[in-house]
């Protein structure tokens, strides 16, 4: 009796023991990333008798029967899902908010109109030098500040490209991560500590890359996951122990795509779809702007070479360029301006082609193309910051969810530390009594 009073304490210390260790564990891990509470399943240890001895009943204490990780695949899934989405419209709100700053900033529509409005000036006295001198200083502020729009929205797209590629980057870092991790799982033995720190490695690797690409996943018995980016209906980015990998390309426009060895991929979350979104309206809106200025020249330059200038000569073109970041002024004498009609002698006070030459850039309508650019960089902006607060709102219930039942809630832990504790100690007494019974028995004999 006494000797199985010894073996039970002995074998309730040591799942007391274990709890207070997994206990502790919890506790130093509460702020760790990727951590997921343990917890200890305990087993009796009993033996009935055999065939013709079913009254007997031996008791042999308690066992451990698996470690086990608090960890909901559904719930980590939806926090994946949820973070990828946050991810994607976090990348593609930056990169817009560099775009909307890059033509705002730059000032272009109030230097259109403030040139609309010299010309304006210039019909009450065509022949003012003064006025004629302010047309061409308008002038070159105007082209100046496209110049600086088109290079701040190429600087844009510069750094959306670079940050894709270095996302691209770390993805393929992720996948080799999570290669490895599979062939380690497939070595570990099952319920074991080094088993729970690997799975928790393989789900925060998971995570990770979920903030780059949506991604689906496949789990086996022993806990390898089959990665496929870009959903269910994706390439093969993780199998087994292999690792595929991710490519980018830059097109001509500078938008930009990815592939999966000689395979296309469509992502729809993660940084990388944010960015490649937002450099596919950097493109639409910097052809927009390349096309007005395409626009502006050929009008003002086809009704400028109509014309007569102060000193009777033929008019010459005074713009260049198709794109925002060729375009240039190409006189820096007011004396240029073809104000009227061809064949007029020098000093005429015919506006004639100046009212032709502003008729042209009505027909344009560069401040009105220009407002346009700049409601559709800033309508868009403003949808896509709407967009992303309900998907933060909805990622934050998908975490907040996921911690209640992964976890370490201190308070919890704090309890279990007493409980096991007080379970070692009543151990340690049963041992005690054991021993004293023990003792008794010899002393008897």
């Amino acid at each position: 009796m006494a000797s199985d009073l010894l073996a039970i304490a002995r074998s309730g210390v040591q799942a007391a023991k274990i709890g207070l260790d997994l206990t502790a564990q919890n506790i130093a891990n509460a702020s760790s990333a990727g951590y997921v509470r343990r917890s200890a399943n305990f087993r009796e240890v009993a033996q009935t008798g055999g065939a013709n001895r079913t009254g007997d009943l031996s008791l042999s204490g308690v066992r451990l029967d698996r470690i086990v990780r608090n960890a909901d695949a559904f719930r980590q899934a939806e926090v994946r899902r949820t973070g990828s989405d946050v991810a994607r419209g976090s990348a593609e709100v930056a990169g817009l908010a560099n775009i909307e700053s890059a033509i705002e900033q730059s000032g272009v529509y109030e230097a259109i109109v403030d040139f609309e409005s010299s010309l304006q000036r210039l019909t009450q006295d065509p022949v003012d030098t003064s006025l004629r001198a302010s047309v061409i200083e308008k002038a070159r502020t105007m082209v100046s500040t496209f110049n600086i729009a088109g290079q701040e929205m190429a600087a844009a797209g510069e750094g959306l490209r670079f940050a894709a590629t270095d996302g691209v980057a770390q993805v393929n870092r992720l996948a080799q991560e999570l290669a490895r991790t599979n062939s380690r799982l497939a070595r570990a033995s099952d319920a074991s500590s080094d088993q729970t720190t690997l799975l928790d490695q393989r789900d925060k690797l998971l995570e990770d890359l979920s903030g780059f690409a949506n991604i689906a996943t496949t789990f086996g018995i022993d806990g390898q996951v089959q990665v496929r980016i870009g959903g269910a209906s994706g390439e093969d980015l993780v199998t087994g122990t292999s690792a595929a990998t991710l490519a980018i390309a830059t097109a001509a426009d500078g938008t930009i795509s990815f592939s999966v060895g000689a395979n296309p991929l469509t992502l729809a979350g993660g940084s990388l779809a944010g960015q490649q979104l937002a450099l596919t309206k950097n493109a639409q809106l910097q052809g927009d702007l390349d096309q007005l200025v395409d626009d502006m020249v050929t009008g003002f330059n086809a009704a400028q070479t109509a014309g007569a200038d102060l000193d009777g000569a033929a008019g010459v073109a005074i713009f260049a360029g198709n794109s925002a970041a060729s375009f240039e002024l190409l006189v820096d004498d007011g004396r240029r301006l073809a104000t009227a009609p061809a064949g007029s002698p020098a000093g005429s006070r015919d506006a004639t082609n100046l009212a032709a030459i502003r008729t042209a850039l009505a027909g344009v309508n560069p401040a009105g193309t220009m407002d346009a650019i700049l409601f559709d960089i800033s309508g868009t902006l403003a949808g896509r910051n709407v967009t992303l607060g309900a998907l933060q709102t909805i990622a934050d219930t998908a975490k907040v969810a996921l911690s209640a039942q992964a976890g370490v809630d201190l308070d919890q832990e704090a309890v279990n530390l007493v409980r096991f504790q007080q379970a070692f100690q009543a151990s340690g007494k049963v041992m005690q009594v054991a021993s004293d019974i023990f003792d008794t028995i010899l002393a008897i004999r």
